[in-house]
């Protein structure tokens, strides 16, 4: 095969890796909705959790890959565990409860917001630019024609999603916290994603399966549905789709590897709306767009190095949902 090929081959390869991350990441979100069918939320994050770590841990396995032994590390993705996986994923199965699967796909666009919100708080050092501080303006009044303030007066529905909305904010901001902590104090250890994700979302369990006692009680109704909708989450979209993702950050960089932040909420709109009969309003999508807009103003001006550092290929850039 000659080096033209082999390109060519790698970057369909790369290509596919993040069609199939887009898709997934954005049916994540349906598979929450069907999941909560059968689960409560604690279950269902714990079912998540846990199968995702198991289906890691036997990548690293076959891949002979060593697990970090410094206890350094271990305390470290405790706290990432925490904010990047149990918290975030609790959060957004609660809201599921109420609002629909296509609104909380929009929601976790804002992801990149409230990073740039947190990034003077986690990472002292670093000042917003102005691009940075304008693309962050933009990103909250897009966050706000999303809650749809002017329907509160006249539609009780959108009065009682208050909350679960707040709750996928809540998520999103929980998601942007641990992508700063893992900058800071993480992505220059000498380990690659996949042993980094792994010992995450060992982490993340521990910590679920600790309250569990507390908060995943209650009856199980298992279906075909339900069970085939939690697999895919936790193997695929909490597992697998680290995989992927290492390889469109090493193939593209992180900036144009981030742009599954706009492709998943299409994914998880379309699905929401093909599959589950839910309703979009008008300004759900145009929120979301203007939240993505804010995203793009905020890139402006960035250069990239052109060749990828370890540090970079370590360090997520965007939200699983």
């Amino acid at each position: 095969m000659t080096g033209t090929a082999r390109s060519t081959q790698g970057v369909n390869a790369t290509l596919w890796s993040f069609l199939a991350l887009s898709l997934v990441w954005g049916a994540s979100f349906l598979f929450i909705k069907v999941g909560l069918g059968g689960f409560s939320p604690a279950q269902l994050v714990i079912c998540r959790i846990v199968l995702g770590a198991l289906t890691l841990a036997v990548i690293m396995t076959v891949t002979r890959r060593q697990w970090p032994r410094e206890r350094a590390v271990w305390l470290h993705m405790l706290v990432v565990g925490a904010f990047f996986c149990a918290i975030p994923f609790t959060l957004f199965a609660w809201a599921e409860q109420y609002v629909p699967s296509s609104l909380a796909s929009i929601y976790n666009a804002t992801t990149p917001i409230m990073t740039l919100l947190f990034t003077p708080l986690v990472l002292r050092s670093e000042r917003l630019s102005r691009a940075r501080v304008v693309g962050l303006v933009i990103g909250i009044i897009g966050v706000l024609i999303l809650t749809g303030p002017w329907q509160l007066i006249g539609d009780p529905a959108v009065r009682a999603s208050i909350p679960a909305q707040l709750a996928c904010l809540g998520a999103t901001a929980s998601y942007g916290f641990a992508g700063l902590y893992l900058r800071r104090f993480v992505s220059g250890l000498p380990y690659d994603s996949i042993t980094l994700s792994s010992v995450q979302l060992m982490a993340a369990s521990a910590i679920v399966l600790v309250l569990a006692p507390f908060d995943a009680r209650g009856p199980i109704a298992l279906s075909l549905p339900v069970v085939a909708s939690v697999a895919a989450l936790a193997v695929l979209g909490t597992g697998v789709a680290y995989i992927w993702y290492t390889r469109i950050v090493r193939d593209w960089g992180p900036a144009r590897a981030s742009t599954v932040t706009y492709m998943a909420p299409v994914v998880g709109v379309v699905l929401g709306v093909l599959l589950l009969g839910e309703t979009v309003r008008w300004y759900e999508p145009v929120g979301g767009l203007v939240v993505i807009a804010g995203i793009i103003a905020s890139q402006r001006g960035l250069k990239l190095p052109r060749r990828r550092s370890r540090r970079e290929l370590a360090t997520p850039g965007a939200s699983p949902g």
